[in-house]
């Protein structure tokens, strides 16, 4: 057999293992992609059904006793009491909100994960606890995955709902990334902070553990950086493939 054609033949068959080896890659990142999303779905509606119970159940039933505890024949308590009640059912509007936000996710990164967290920093400010900065640095790649967006929408989520619940901050800065072979999230607060070596077992160190479990689910790494009354930061590091 001529040199030549078994040098052909040779770099063929080299050219064929690669092609299948990442035809191997593809499948097994799409399976992980695909694992990774029913995940998150089983994990966002235990969060549903545990704010359901213990949230609004909590503030609902507050608001029943309130109520009951009305008596005409003390008409000065009368107006206190009632507006105790109004604020509670703000309270638990509120929460109603945040689960059906979670229930959209979907929906909202439809237009892109830029168009999904403008919205959710939108909604935040909303509320006139905290000045937000957002900022969107290059721009994604035409290939990304969508459901790439949704996890890293539902890790933007957590984090603000970690900052909400736990940091008392006023000050709130997200920068997304898209760099040339990875995507990064950074949220920046300027809340209480805390020592993350005795934070394992509280609910916030839960909410961090989550946020880090979804970025493994995507191959990325997940960095917190936190010091008692001076903030946190959480940055997130995901490659394209």
């Amino acid at each position: 057999m001529p040199i030549a054609l078994l040098a052909y033949v040779s770099l063929y068959n080299i050219r064929k293992k690669k092609h299948l080896e990442e035809r191997e890659k593809l499948r097994q990142a799409n399976e992980e992609l695909i694992k990774a999303q029913h995940e998150i779905r089983e994990q966002t509606m235990q969060t549903i059904g545990s704010d359901l119970h213990d949230n609004i159940g909590q503030i609902l039933s507050l608001t029943a006793l309130t109520l009951k505890s009305i008596k005409a024949e003390e008409p000065n308590k009368v107006l206190p009491k009632v507006n105790t009640a109004v604020e509670l059912v703000s309270r638990s509007i509120q929460e109603m909100r945040l689960l059906g936000k979670l229930l959209q996710g979907d929906q909202l990164v439809a237009k892109g994960l830029d168009e999904a967290i403008k919205q959710e920093v939108n909604w935040i400010e909303k509320s006139g606890s905290y000045s937000v900065k957002y900022a969107k640095i290059g721009d994604a790649p035409v290939h990304i995955d969508s459901n790439k967006d949704l996890i890293l929408f539902r890790i933007v989520q957590e984090s603000l709902n970690n900052i909400i619940k736990h940091a008392q901050a006023t000050k709130i800065k997200l920068t997304l990334s898209y760099l040339p072979e990875q995507v990064q999230l950074s949220i920046v607060d300027n809340g209480l902070g805390f020592d993350i070596d005795n934070l394992a077992f509280t609910q916030n160190g839960m909410g961090l553990q989550n946020i880090q479990k979804r970025t493994a689910l995507l191959g990325g790494e997940a960095t917190i950086k936190s010091n008692l009354n001076k903030g946190t930061t959480v940055t997130i590091v995901i490659p394209y493939l």
